[in-house]
């Protein structure tokens, strides 16, 4: 069985109780995770390895827990290590940043678990196998390519762009030609889509549900995880009915699956009894001290500091669904009425960006299309591509070009474009590249003095921008999350990623905060306290400096704003 899902819609939890489930029934069950912020040390109370571990108090259930960070850090050595003292310094340097993205850190996890997925005796030993992460469809189309196997793949770590990551995983070839042929086998596979009850997990569900459909992976279910049972306040039954809208406008790919809902716990799923309970019961206290402790500065203190210090390039950052597109337009709106000339781009499609600022002082919108940048990248690389290389070789880039970095790229070059021409005002740009992405792009120019062959030329305006990102004088780094645990932690790996390429990163905005509502809905008290401990962890890591915003039923900008006004 493989879980898969948005990072924080509770595959995890979901994944340890179905293996307690089966254990307890006399099954013998191995569970391994693959995620880099897996907190299964935590959930079961056991120090774990990438072997296996049995669980006190569950005969039958071993649990592993693989480090995929660790093993692309092995691989990157590996592919690397042969050309060091060779090539200049500043080619090994862009080699390494070329292995260094989340599709290498897939792969290498990919070929952590090929070896339980085709291992005989681990198959024999056990009833079920289950992974708390599957792998993209872009993951496993990657291994499928015969032409990654070439020498081709070992020599081109050139341009902007993850190719290179499978350059030494050649003696791996007929590994995961079984591990992929194991998952397209309905008769052993079972996929699970796990989301929430929201509109923007339910989308990246039917995404990966495609994407694997393609594959041949078709027996899939899905489970819609935190669906809210109990209404007793105005809060609660705004929150149920934006869930029960949610449900009812499914996507059209997801409809055609078994589903299977579950209720929203007051709880953290952490120890046995928790992991026991969460498909049966939740016994929550009516607790006054639910609502938070932590000093909860305001919106406005953000926008007062921006204001205050007059940069010139603001970027929200945060992954999906987390409100990035709403908080850059709060920003530019509120800078705007201060008297500030802001220019707000975003990729964001919906109508209410035009809404809201048209007519509005100060301030001017573009629209980024990112599907047609992506496609204009695409076809300046392919075509490039195709002048030199065989069909084969091709088929690999197109393939590369599907990577999230590339996506980024393309988009990240029409925002240089935008951001180029708007030297006399604030620019507010919705989304932001990952700093991966950065030093990618970077590294393109000086790679490029060393090579004579790249895929797509870096544009002047991209050339200018980083070393501005550079200058935190210029430019914020706005990171956005939520108070939960998964989003935490790659909120922090983006931060991290931001300070390898140099990028500066002041203020945090802990969004949908229950904590700051008026609610006195039990179940919602109870997660309003859940949220403390991870307003707590923003803090230390932004070292003081983050906002947060109450939980909204229709978090849009005018409400937002109001928000602010009001504080």
């Amino acid at each position: 069985m493989f879980f898969t899902g948005k990072g924080g819609v509770g595959k995890t939890s979901t994944a340890c109780a179905v293996a307690v489930n089966l254990a307890d029934r006399g099954k013998k069950v191995l569970l391994i995770s693959t995620d880099p912020a897996s907190n299964l040390q935590d959930v079961f109370n056991t120090e774990l390895d990438g072997k296996g571990k049995p669980i006190e108090g569950v005969p039958g259930l071993v649990v592993a827990n693989l480090n995929p960070e660790e093993a692309a850090r092995e691989y990157r050595e590996s592919v690397i290590g042969p050309y060091k003292g060779k090539l200049p310094e500043s080619v090994i340097a862009n080699m390494e940043e070329q292995l260094s993205g989340s599709c290498t850190v897939e792969i290498a996890a990919f070929d952590q678990f090929s070896n339980f997925i085709t291992d005989k005796t681990t198959e024999n030993l056990y009833d079920y196998i289950i992974f708390d992460t599957a792998p993209t469809g872009h993951t496993l189309r990657m291994l499928q390519l015969p032409s990654a196997w070439s020498n081709f793949i070992s020599e081109s770590t050139h341009g902007a762009s993850c190719l290179g990551q499978l350059a030494g995983l050649e003696d791996k070839k007929s590994i995961y030609k079984d591990a992929v042929a194991n998952l397209a086998d309905k008769d052993k596979t079972t996929l699970i889509l796990v989301s929430r009850p929201e509109e923007t997990p339910l989308a990246e569900a039917e995404r990966s549900s495609l994407e694997l459909s393609d594959l041949g992976i078709n027996n899939q279910i899905l489970i819609i995880n935190g669906v809210l049972g109990e209404m007793s306040d105005a809060l609660s039954k705004k929150m149920a009915d934006k869930q029960q809208s949610a449900m009812e406008n499914i996507p059209q790919g997801l409809k055609k699956f078994k589903t299977f809902t579950l209720p929203l716990r007051s709880y953290n799923i952490l120890g046995l009894d928790k992991i026991r309970a969460f498909f049966t019961s939740d016994h929550y206290k009516t607790v006054s001290e639910g609502k938070n402790t932590v000093d909860l500065k305001q919106l406005s203190t953000l926008i007062d500091d921006l204001y205050k210090t007059g940069k010139k390039v603001i970027f929200t950052m945060g992954k999906g669904g987390v409100g990035k597109t709403t908080i850059a337009a709060t920003i530019a709106l509120e800078l705007a009425k201060k008297g500030v000339k802001v220019h707000l781009t975003s990729t964001d499609p919906a109508d209410h960006l035009n809404y809201v600022i048209e007519g509005s002082a100060n301030i001017t919108l573009s629209k980024i299309d990112e599907k047609q940048e992506l496609l204009n990248y695409q076809n300046e690389v392919l075509s490039k591509a195709r002048e030199t290389m065989n069909e084969e070789d091709v088929a690999y880039v197109e393939e590369d070009l599907r990577s999230p970095c590339t996506q980024e790229i393309a988009v990240f070059r029409a925002f240089a474009e935008i951001v180029d021409k708007a030297e006399d005002e604030v620019v507010v740009i919705d989304t932001a590249p990952t700093g991966h992405t950065l030093l990618l792009l970077d590294s393109t120019q000086s790679y490029h003095k060393e090579v004579q062959r790249t895929k797509g030329e870096t544009p002047l305006s991209v050339q200018r921008l980083l070393p501005r990102l550079r200058d935190d004088k210029q430019t914020e780094v706005v990171i956005v999350t939520l108070p939960e645990a998964t989003p935490v932690f790659e909120a922090s790996r983006l931060r991290d990623d931001l300070s390898r390429a140099g990028i500066n990163n002041k203020w945090w905005v802990a969004n949908q905060c229950l904590s700051m509502t008026a609610t006195n809905n039990p179940m919602l008290l109870a997660r309003a306290g859940a949220e403390r401990q991870w307003l707590e962890k923003v803090r230390e890591i932004s070292e003081g400096n983050f906002v947060a915003i109450p939980w909204l039923e229709d978090a849009s900008i005018t409400n937002i704003s109001k928000v602010v006004t009001n504080h």
